[in-house]
This record gives C-alpha cells, structure tokens and sequence, in this order.
C-alpha cells in the first residue's frame, strides 16, 4: 500500500508540519510578528494560538534584532525556536544575530553548545511587494559557515523539509517561495515523514538538457520541459532543495549525461545560487560539458511595482524554453 496523503498548500504543509513538531516536542515554539490571532503576513501560523497558547506562540513587537536575539539565545539553553522574519527582505535587520551568533556559536565554544534555532522567512515575487518586499538573498546565506540553507519548491517538501530543519541541531534558514505558498500537491500525513539535508530531486528524466532551478522556478522549469517534449527535447529538471548542504553529485552524474547545464533562480545574477552551481559543475564536471552554462536570473535590478514590469524580469518557462533549444 502506498502512503496515506492529503492534497494541500504549500503553506498548509509548513502548518502541518510545525504543529505536528510542537505535539511530539515541547521544546519548539514560535515567535515573531502578528504569528498568532493573525497568523502571520501569509496565514501560515493560523490557528497554532489557540491550539498551543500564547506561551508557545510567542508574538513580538517590530523588531527582527529581538525576535532573533531571543530565538538564538532560547535555542543555546534547549529550546527548539522557530523565529518568523515576515519578509526575506527584513534579514538585512538582523545579520548580527545570524551570521555573528548563531552560525558562529557552536565553533566558538568548541562543539559545547548548539544552536537549534529554524528562520522561517518568505521571499521572491508574485505579490507586486516592489523593492523592500520582493528580494531573494539565500545566496547571502550560502556564504556563511555554520548555517543550513533550504528551499522547498512544493508543498511535499516544505513538509518533510521543515520537519527536518526543526529537528536539526543547527541553525537552519528556511526560504519559502511565496508563489510555491499556493501550488497544491500531495503531502504525506506520516507523523514521522521527513526529508533529510543535502538530497536534491529529481522532476523529469531527460538526456537532452539539464535544468538546474530553486523556487518558484522549478515549475517554470517542469512547464517549459514538458513543453519541450512536443519538440522531441528531454530535459532533467533537477531541484537542490537544500543549497546548504549541496547535492552536488545528482547535479554532476545529470550534467555527464546530458552535457549541458542551464541553472535558474530567482535571484539577482551577480553572486547568486546559479552562480555558485555554474562554478561548481564548471570545477568539478567541466569534462562532461558540450556547451556554455547558461544561468538565467532576475536582473541587476530592484523589482518593480508594476505587475507587468515584475513579470517581465522573472524568468519563466518561455525563457527556458528559448534557451534549451539555444544549447541544443
């Protein structure tokens, strides 16, 4: 028999499985802005209040530095937080705590304590937030020893993925692709279902082209492969789900197939995720490569405002469809 599943959001499964960890662990809570009678910016944490009251859901005044402090400072004495920073754009506020802090505690003190604290925070486009509200700076984390980076792309994944992060000894930051918020999918409802660190998935199998994407763009990715496919074009579409650590073998044994490596995010170009797996498969798989690496990346650029501006500078399907039959 297979497993038993429900069909839910994405951001229902972050619910799921946060109340599933707080039913098994009293150590874990919540705290951040508006997470209880408002259940956060997204609903995500609608509902937990009244199941776990005000001591386990922990509400905050405005103020990122605090809410980490705090989150950090619990998690070094035992306690399992779960730190909501409302937008991804907000980190900016509260560096100290998590570059300095968190990811730097368990070295400093030898391995003597550790920091098990999970930063929860939405990022990326689709709600015309504009400047301050629409980033994606998970390649800045990637760049910092101590912590775990992970990126869901589907409401499985947020599931078995946060589970995991929440169960983690470590400091983990977990992006969530607000688009990816409202796809539907089917998830486990195994109390015990978890996806470990460092395991990337595989979409579609294909011996054309291997699309390396994060996010949002893991659907484009799966819409323009299958596209494709009427033109006689398989492509592997391949999700990494965790940047930190890397499944780098998958992304490798894909490229020795196939030859050729398009890498999609939702970030700026400069320095960004695409950047560092491009680096990775042009130092370790440049023997298998028949072609350039081609990453496709939001602009330089601020997002826009403007709903037709924002589309215009996110990379979707039609864009890697152009581009497969490029390298092809």
């Amino acid at each position: 028999m297979g497993e038993e599943t429900k069909t839910m959001r994405g951001l229902e499964a972050i619910r799921l499985a946060i109340e599933e960890e707080m039913e098994r662990d009293e150590s874990v809570f919540l705290i951040g802005e508006d997470i209880g009678r408002f259940g956060g910016a997204f609903f995500v944490t609608e509902g937990l209040l009244e199941k776990f009251g005000p001591e386990r859901i922990r509400e905050t005044p405005i103020s990122e530095n605090a809410i980490l402090g705090c989150a950090v400072g619990a998690a070094m004495v035992g306690m399992r937080p779960i730190a909501e920073i409302m937008f991804a754009d907000f980190l900016t506020v509260c560096m100290e705590m998590i570059v300095n802090q968190a990811a730097k505690a368990s070295y400093m003190y030898g391995g003597q304590i550790s920091v098990p604290v999970t930063i929860r925070v939405p990022f990326g486009t689709g709600i015309m937030g504009a400047a301050q509200h629409s980033q994606s700076f998970e390649s800045w984390f990637m760049h910092v020893p101590g912590l775990k980076v992970v990126l869901p792309s589907d409401a499985r994944d947020f599931k078995g993925l946060m589970k995991t992060a929440i169960r983690d000894d470590d400091p983990v930051i977990f992006f969530e692709n607000k688009r990816a918020y409202y796809l539907t999918g089917d998830v486990p409802l195994d109390k015990d279902f978890t996806i470990p660190f460092g395991q990337a998935r595989k979409f579609t199998e294909g011996d054309d082209v291997t699309i390396v994407a994060t996010g949002a763009m893991v659907q484009e990715s799966i819409i323009a492969a299958t596209k494709l496919k009427e033109d006689n074009i398989q492509c592997e579409v391949i999700d990494p789900r965790t940047l930190v650590p890397m499944d780098k073998k998958t992304i490798l044994n894909s490229v020795e197939k196939t030859g050729k490596l398009i890498v999609v995010d939702e970030g700026c170009k400069t320095c960004s995720v695409s950047a560092e797996i491009a680096a990775i498969v042009a130092e370790e798989g440049f023997q298998f490569l028949k072609n350039r690496i081609i990453r496709l990346n939001t602009p330089d650029v601020p997002i826009p405002y403007s709903p037709n501006l924002e589309k215009a500078i996110i990379p979707n399907a039609k864009l890697i469809q152009g581009n497969v039959k490029k390298l092809i």
